[in-house]
């Protein structure tokens, strides 16, 4: 298997992107990452690109031929292109079809894409679209929703840890404040504690700031072999890990709701595959489509105790500028989370940060790098682990 290399990235901005259709949103991330990289299309051998609900979003199908042509590479080029659905993890699992593909000698260049229009249907016809990513004949049919599903697993790690709302609140904090930094952010403003807490009950405990927006937003990596990367770009990001685990779709079939098994053995495996242990790694963009799903994250992924999530955001490690710096983008809280864009743009993050390219939300010194991307409430997780240094 080859050594893996990004070498170039491109996000839009992410928001309600009403004057702009998806085909318009990922030929500007596609365009931009290729310009990025300095290479044309005819040096693509194939695209990837993550799409959880174009079908109910935006009543169009075909994804990856849609992209191909409106990119601009199907009608003389004919580059094979590939839709990926993992519901929320679209974008990750995209990424390492896309490293696969390389690794593998298969192709050389390679488009890793993520997009989503979310915003062209009301918020009831969205919220239906997003709760097929859980198991509908026992979840969805019962009324279950993603916010209940999440409060649940809130719920329990109070009642089981200790674990208090104000410290949940402190996650949006920070995400606010981070993604106050991020340009292409969908939410700028900073809260406080009493914002979040004072907002409105969703799904007791979690308030409207405890959970991620509805979002239109593309984002897009190019890939090549580490032994050509230098070619294209002075500072190419080396891929050091890439692993997917599953759990079940159903919540209540886990053997604990407080625990993700699939981001604790798709980390496993990255760190295993990465010779790293979770100290060594120096920030992480993790899947916090609401604040508890962070918490579980950091804890899930080797950072923070069991249990002890909440103190250890709530101390400011999880801070840039602290321990470990999580969701240095805004996070999906404050940047926003177009579903099938998200594992993308987390690893658009990634390597803008270990280019030392992110300005005011730099974390100084970075070596490696992590991505953690989940879809639906923890049944797929993909975990990868970036540096640097080859």
């Amino acid at each position: 298997m080859r050594d893996v290399a990004i070498i170039g990235v491109k996000n839009t901005k992410f928001g309600e992107l009403w004057g702009k259709s998806l085909r318009d949103i990922v030929v500007e991330a596609g365009a931009g990452a290729l310009e990025d990289a300095g290479i044309g299309g005819k040096e693509i051998d194939s695209l990837y690109v993550g799409n959880m609900s174009g079908g109910r979003f935006i009543d169009q199908e075909h994804i990856g031929a849609l992209i191909a042509d409106y990119s601009g590479l199907s009608k003389n080029l004919h580059v094979p292109a590939t839709r990926v659905e993992a519901a929320c993890a679209s974008g990750g699992l995209a990424l390492r079809q896309a490293i696969m593909a390389v690794a593998s000698g298969y192709n050389d260049i390679v488009i890793a894409a993520g997009a989503e229009k979310m915003t062209d249907v009301g918020s009831e016809e969205a919220s239906s679209a997003l709760a097929a990513a859980a198991d509908r004949e026992w979840e969805g049919m019962a009324g279950a929703t993603f916010p209940g599903i999440y409060a649940m697993i809130a719920r329990l790690h109070m009642h089981r840890y200790g674990t208090t709302s104000e410290q949940l609140a402190e996650v949006a904090v920070k995400n606010h404040k981070n993604g106050s930094l991020n340009p292409i952010a969908q939410y700028k403003n900073r809260i406080t504690v009493d914002d979040v807490l004072n907002s409105i009950m969703v799904a007791d405990p979690l308030h409207i700031f405890d959970c991620s927006p509805i979002t239109d937003g593309a984002s897009a990596l190019v890939l090549a072999p580490a032994d050509i990367a230098h070619k294209y770009t002075d500072t190419p990001i080396y891929i050091r890990a890439t692993a997917q685990a599953s759990d079940t779709i159903a919540l209540h079939d886990r053997r604990d709701i407080t625990t993700l098994d699939a981001t604790v053995v798709a980390a496993k495996r990255a760190y295993s595959m990465a010779k790293l242990k979770p100290e060594d790694i120096d920030l992480v963009e993790v899947h916090d489509c609401f604040t508890i799903a962070e918490i579980c994250a950091i804890e899930d992924l080797g950072f923070a105790e069991k249990g002890k999530g909440g103190i250890v955001t709530a101390n400011g490690e999880t801070a840039i500028g602290g321990r470990i710096p999580v969701n240095t983008s805004g996070g999906l809280k404050a940047c926003g989370h177009p579903v099938g864009a998200t594992g993308i743009k987390q690893a658009v993050e990634i390597v803008t940060q270990l280019r030392g390219e992110a300005g005011k939300r730099q974390v100084e010194g970075a070596e490696y790098g992590m991505t953690h991307n989940v879809g639906g409430s923890g049944a797929t997780a993909v975990v990868h682990i970036f540096s640097r240094e080859r």
